[in-house]
């Protein structure tokens, strides 16, 4: 009983190691929601140059995403996690003193790289380490350790801010506000990096690329006396010719991508389409959009990220009694309900000169309870099972490059939504923009109903595809 309780123990440890990248991408992605004052001002952009410098980390996300499944699978997990590391602290240093769109953009763009190899690899190490029976709970931790990272950036903006005076003020040093906001992320980052030096390599990738007795010996320290059975089972699931590629996503059958890498873009992209990320990114924005002032948009912020880590709380306790598919079906349901009463209180309300919304108190307390009951649907739901789904659901042979494949669909569309919200706050306003998220989270049930499998409790050697 000790043995296990060690093992179980040594396996909890690696998985928080391995969330810290969670982290950081949710610290990352939404560091920019503080700061997009400071950069309409320092580098005199309007809607669509504000659009592109907060949604250019998203093209690097991408880039990371897609490249980090094939790197992943002929340099190892853990390598790429470091190399992820790097790119978050350069960029979190970076993003902070540039002087001009072009300098903060490729700053930013690194770091999405770091994002996007972060948002694939960290789920498919935990899944790859973590035992069928807590794979799910463990791999939600991920979306913890985002929402966490995100809470942090919305506190220490808030912060930082009310302590300048606003984002665009000094806060130490000679240095804008808005700068320090990005430079918080270094500590982190730094972290990071040297805490995956206390991990092992994931015993998947170990066994796939023909090193034995390593693997064997991080398996030793996952299930102990079980270590040469499991090494067989994976072995026997990874094809004997070849080294995983792009190519095992086509059936060689009928020559067509195969339909569960098709279930998995879809995910990636119903996870976006529903607009959470216009919440996390342009949060204040929004609010202030609504009538309310910076400081108490920063604030709502705040109450929106630990609201987002209640919900994630939730999901631990219930995916791996639940299962995946049903939490996805109550979280779009709970979705399309409160983004179809936001369209109703932002599209019904009037207009200020400067076109902003009129809200009375009581409205606005409405639409900030709604806001945040949509908020908690998603990180119960979407939020991690996601992550959870993309991290377990496709064969040994193809996971490194079918999490490529949706980890680009995933944040192409995050940033599509995210280009697109301030050009859409202008011409066509609040209401109908989440009329949009609205029609996408309503899809989603249909999507989850005909095509998403549920996974829970299966081995990852039981994956069909």
């Amino acid at each position: 009983m000790s043995e296990i309780k060690n093992k179980t123990g040594f396996v909890i440890l690696i998985t928080i190691i391995a969330t810290l990248g969670g982290f950081l991408f949710g610290f990352d992605s939404g560091v920019i929601n503080g700061t997009v004052n400071g950069l309409k001002t320092a580098f005199n952009s309007d809607s669509i140059g504000t659009g592109f410098n907060v949604a250019s980390m998203l093209l690097g996300c991408a880039a990371g995403a897609f490249a980090a499944g094939g790197l992943a699978d002929k340099f190892g997990r853990r390598t790429i996690l470091m190399v992820a590391a790097v790119f978050f602290t350069v960029s979190a240093w970076g993003s902070g003193i540039a002087h001009g769109s072009l300098e903060f953009i490729i700053y930013r763009v690194l770091g999405g790289m770091g994002v996007g190899a972060a948002s694939v690899l960290a789920p498919a190490y935990i899944s790859e380490v973590a035992p069928a029976k807590q794979r799910g709970m463990l791999s939600s931790i991920q979306q913890v350790a985002i929402i966490t990272g995100l809470f942090f950036a919305f506190l220490s903006n808030y912060l930082i801010a009310k302590t300048a005076g606003s984002s665009l003020d000094t806060f130490a040093w000679g240095y804008d506000a808005w700068r320090w906001m990005f430079w918080i992320e270094l500590a982190p980052a730094v972290t990071f990096f040297f805490a995956l030096f206390f991990i092992p390599e994931s015993p998947r990738f170990l066994v796939a690329s023909g090193q034995k007795e390593r693997a064997i010996a991080v398996l030793t320290q996952l299930v102990g006396d079980h270590a040469e059975q499991k090494y067989d089972e994976i072995k026997a699931t990874l094809a004997q010719d070849h080294k995983p590629s792009f190519k095992d996503l086509i059936n060689k059958t009928t020559g067509q991508i195969r339909p569960i890498v098709w279930v998995g873009i879809g995910l990636a992209v119903f996870q976006q389409l529903g607009g959470i990320n216009v919440i996390f990114y342009y949060g204040s924005e929004v609010w202030k959009a609504a009538g309310f002032n910076e400081n108490q948009s920063l604030l709502r912020n705040v109450i929106n990220g630990a609201v987002s880590i209640a919900g994630c709380f939730v999901a631990i306790g219930l995916i791996d009694r639940l299962g995946r598919k049903v939490l996805l079906m109550i979280g779009s349901i709970g979705m399309f309900i409160s983004l179809a009463l936001l369209t109703f209180i932002f599209g019904s309300a009037d207009l200020d000169p400067n076109g902003r919304l009129i809200l009375s108190n009581s409205v606005g307390i409405i639409s900030f309870v709604v806001v945040n009951i949509y908020v908690f649907c998603f990180n119960f739901s979407w939020g991690p099972v996601m992550w959870v789904l993309l991290g377990e659901m496709f064969p040994n042979q193809i996971r490194g490059s079918a999490l490529a494949i949706a980890g680009l669909a995933q944040w192409l569309a995050n940033f599509l939504i995210t280009i697109t919200f301030p050009i859409l706050l202008i011409k066509i306003g609040l209401g109908k923009a989440y009329s949009i998220y609205a029609f996408f989270a309503f899809i989603s049930i249909f999507f989850i109903i005909k095509f998403v499998k549920e996974t829970k409790g299966k081995e990852l050697e039981e994956m069909e595809g």
